[in-house]
């Protein structure tokens, strides 16, 4: 798809003048627009506008300011049969508004058609069960990072804003919960002191809730609903929705940035909150359903590929630009550092539906000089045909990796054939990413997320527990690749729970250890529980918040995870930014020895043989990397007994320092290991080793003359 020519969108929204606030809003095959003015004492006053040959509909309203409150009444053919569902009953928020104020009534008339006939339009009017566009004046934007981190170094922290803090002790109490909460020093403290260098936010721009989430008496909290791709959601205020939301917010970033630490936002461009033809008419359904959405080859039915009712159009040139409108917005005006785009395939199809990796949303964000620098996070699937796209989305975009996810699971639990693919995935999955312009950091490594279990339940329960959510259990993933340890739940057991906790700091340390970029779910550091449910999208409760009383057992496994993450940081080694393959041992330059990057070791020969990578029962790998100056050996194992291993010798290194591990301390031996030193690897651990290695050719002969016998036998 060539990149099209489109009008002048500078107009859209609510843009105040010298003299008044001017609107516009691009509704093509309308046959007329009214702008509704809403006074503080909930008067409606209704202007008509003009449109121009663009399709955009303009009109300048004197005397008019920020908080001044509006929608719009869209005029035109209904005909749902041809995918026309205008109905000027229905007071439509602003595509553009910079704010929303107000929520829906689910139980007013907010549906453009008759109760049960989506094909009979009503005339009742939705004013007073919608929420109204807010006209907000500009204002500085946020005070700018001092330094975006290459994604070698970045530490992905995805959490929801305001089950962050609503619990949180140090946090004032009214400011919890929200933006400014976010940004309390206490928070930010904690997030420095965890090693997070970039914040992801669970969707922040403006969502509601579904109807039937609505009608069992819940509330949509994770925020995958947006309704306005320009507001900063108003429910994470402090204190009014006029304009407040969108001030609150830049503070926010502001601090967040001041502490160093980049803001990447969850953004939900794939729907929109009106679901499909059956659900609410708010805002893009009344202004021009045929182009705001896909719609079916009759027309007359939504073309879904995201599993909420309805798919955005971007195959429409306009619709596209909105997004894009959108993501500049909030990197030039709100001051985010990147987005991670859900279901994001859905982004990238063409007029026929069809999945298109040249499609002009790639090729229009890597163009544009406003996301230079910001991260581009994809979740590279959604449910259509050919929806799964993990790895082909090129250079410059950063790709949620699942299969990084489900085999670390079943690496962890006993579920694996040897340790092939395991090796894959800790050198960054070239067989995934390795491609012209790529790197290890094309790989989000995660092994939890928002939707699925957390970390701890994820050692601590067999099948999810949803019934809170109303929905008979059916709703969640059955593909958990879970453990419970024995026992469902949580439990008194004291070695049950120390196992359960070591195996948390296994997962934690192989995302962490792995080439590519990890991505750590909040809370999972301190053991947070969601009571084995995996889908609490709608449990705006304690049950999703992060609770802050943690016992000490579960601050000790925080204080490891942080120093391995500094660990990480501080080694470059440690988190290369190249794919590595193997290669000779040394290969010397004058007196200087270039070393292997990477390579595998089977705990009692050195490198792995052909047979012991074909060993279907074999749990143990070790994982060498080096360059001129240093060189690491982390040593993994699921099994369920330790395992004698000997440590290798030259030319791989003549010392080892266990710097690392998550076993108990009385398993491992302190100081320095010399090379062929024979160690019981524990059971169900990682062991991270600093290796002194020979820097030269002649140290290196030095050292062999030095050497055993048994030592130069074992090296020839």
């Amino acid at each position: 798809m060539t990149a099209p020519t489109i009008p002048d969108t500078s107009v859209l929204g609510a843009r105040i003048t010298a003299t008044g606030v001017r609107f516009g809003l691009w509704a093509p095959r309308a046959e007329r627009v009214e702008l509704a003015l809403i006074d503080p004492l909930n008067r409606q006053h209704n202007v008509e506008m003009t449109m121009d040959e663009d399709g955009i509909w303009t009109v300048e309203v004197p005397e008019t300011g920020p908080e001044q409150h509006y929608g719009f009444r869209v005029h035109g053919e209904w005909d749902p049969s041809s995918g026309s569902r205008f109905n000027p009953a229905r007071l439509l928020l602003d595509p553009y508004a910079k704010a929303i104020s107000g929520g829906v009534d689910f139980r007013g008339p907010i549906l453009d058609h008759v109760p049960g006939d989506p094909f009979t339009k009503s005339s009742t009017d939705s004013f007073g069960a919608v929420p109204l566009s807010v006209v907000v004046a500009d204002s500085a934007p946020p005070t700018p990072i001092a330094r975006r981190r290459p994604m070698s170094e970045t530490i992905i922290y995805e959490t929801h804003l305001r089950g962050y803090t609503k619990l949180h002790p140090l946090v004032p109490e009214h400011l919890r919960g929200s933006y400014l909460g976010m940004a309390d020093p206490a928070v930010i403290d904690y997030l420095l002191r965890l090693g997070v260098t970039a914040v992801e936010l669970l969707p922040v721009h403006h969502f509601v809730s579904e109807p039937f989430v609505a009608f069992k008496g819940l509330r949509n909290y994770w925020g995958y609903n947006s309704l306005g791709f320009f507001a900063p959601h108003a429910y994470y205020a402090t204190r009014g929705t006029v304009g407040n939301q969108v001030a609150d917010f830049k503070i926010m970033v502001s601090r967040l940035h001041e502490a160093g630490i980049e803001v990447i936002l969850d953004v939900v461009y794939n729907h929109t909150g009106e679901g499909g033809h059956e659900g609410p008419t708010l805002s893009m359904r009344g202004i021009d359903h045929l182009s705001y959405y896909r719609l079916t080859n009759d027309k007359r039915d939504d073309y879904d590929v995201t599993g909420c009712g309805n798919s955005v159009n971007t195959a429409h040139p306009m619709v596209l630009q909105m997004v894009l409108d959108s993501m500049r917005y909030w990197v030039q005006d709100m001051g985010v550092d990147g987005f991670r785009f859900d279901l994001a395939t859905t982004l990238i199809r063409d007029e026929n539906h069809h999945v298109d990796q040249n499609h002009a949303f790639k090729s229009l964000v890597a163009a544009d000089p406003a996301f230079d620098g910001i991260k581009m996070i994809v979740e590279p699937w959604d449910i259509g045909p050919y929806g799964y796209q993990v790895g082909a989305w090129g250079p410059g975009w950063h790709e949620w990796n699942d299969r990084f996810r489900d085999h670390i699971r079943d690496y962890w639990r006993g579920a694996v054939h040897g340790v092939q693919e395991l090796a894959t995935r800790l050198a960054g999955s070239p067989d995934i990413f390795d491609a012209p312009g790529r790197s290890p950091q094309s790989s989000i490594n995660f092994i939890t997320a928002h939707d699925g279990f957390t970390m701890r339940d994820l050692v601590s329960y067999d099948v999810k527990h949803n019934l809170d959510n109303g929905e008979a259990n059916r709703d969640g993933s059955d593909n958990n690749r879970s453990w419970n340890h024995g026992w469902e739940g949580d439990t008194e057991d004291p070695e049950l729970n120390a196992l359960r906790r070591r195996q948390v700091l296994n997962l934690m340390a192989t995302q962490i250890l792995a080439a590519g970029t990890p991505m750590i779910t909040a809370g999972d550091e301190f053991g947070r529980t969601q009571k084995g449910n995996n889908n609490a999208y709608c449990q705006d409760s304690p049950l999703s918040w992060v609770n802050w009383d943690v016992p000490p057992e579960w601050q000790r496994v925080q204080t490891r995870i942080a120093d391995l993450i500094a660990l990480r940081q501080t080694h470059a080694i440690l988190r290369p930014t190249d794919f590595a393959y193997h290669a000779e041992v040394l290969t010397e330059h004058g007196e200087n020895l270039q070393r292997v990057d990477l390579t595998w070791m089977d705990g009692r020969f050195g490198e792995m043989s052909t047979d012991a990578w074909h060993d279907g029962g074999r749990r143990l790998l070790g994982m060498y990397v080096s360059d001129e100056r240093e060189a690491f050996l982390t040593w993994f194992n699921s099994g369920a007994e330790p395992v004698p291993l000997v440590l290798p010798t030259l030319p791989w290194g003549f010392g080892y320092e266990i710097v690392w591990h998550s076993a108990d301390d009385d398993e491992l031996p302190d100081g320095v290991l010399p090379a062929l030193a024979e160690i019981q690897m524990p059971a169900r651990a990682v062991v991270v080793m600093r290796v002194d290695v020979p820097t030269s050719s002649k140290e290196l002969m030095a050292l062999l003359a030095e050497a055993e016998p048994s030592s130069i036998d074992l090296l020839s």
